[in-house]
């Protein structure tokens, strides 16, 4: 699904994102910045050591959740990857949640155009192991989205790579919700 909005497109497909043809891709990392599973795992081993390398040399106290770094994108077709932090789930903590997982968007959105990208690939963010509800978390992605596009920054293209049906029509659910009729733009 591709969104219309502003002068970018924002865009919903089912697929890998260590495969993607964008400037930047988003990798949904941990705090300590160490590597892991699902997303973090896969853009590691997609991207080769350098990324590890030069993460360990130049954060090596990690990232705070609701942050994000930068680093080249080793053997990824990216040109830099976008290490975001998003929070893990506390329930009872829901609007400090939501706050940093937008910052997490926010930042990973501040990082490229700093770095002149034009395009950028994200995952879900927080929703994996992290636990985040998965229809909440698409609402937040979207609406910092809608939110960072509107300040005129210079991206061209917004696009979430979503590993399963179950998220990727999550994700289009509250494309509806908060795009509308530009939501059905195909």
């Amino acid at each position: 699904m591709k969104i219309l909005f502003q002068h970018a497109v924002l865009e919903l497909v089912k697929g890998d994102i260590t495969k993607q043809e964008v400037d930047a891709i988003v990798n949904a990392a941990n705090k300590l910045l160490a590597g892991g599973g699902g997303v973090d795992g896969a853009v590691h081993d997609a991207g080769g050591p350098a990324i590890m390398e030069e993460l360990r040399s130049r954060f090596p106290s990690g990232c705070p959740t609701g942050d994000a770094v930068v680093t080249s994108a080793g053997w990824l077709r990216a040109r830099f990857v976008i290490h975001a932090v998003g929070p893990g789930y506390i329930p009872q903590e829901q609007e400090w949640c939501a706050d940093r997982l937008s910052k997490a968007y926010l930042r990973s959105f501040q990082l490229a155009a700093e770095h002149g990208c034009r395009s950028i690939a994200f995952p879900s963010l927080s929703t994996g192991i992290f636990r985040y509800p998965p229809a909440d978390a698409a609402r937040i992605a979207l609406r910092t989205a809608r939110d960072f596009l509107v300040t005129g920054a210079p991206l061209e293209l917004a696009r979430w790579v979503l590993f399963d049906d179950t998220t990727f029509d999550t994700f289009i659910d509250a494309a509806d919700e908060l795009f509308g009729n530009l939501a059905r733009e195909q």
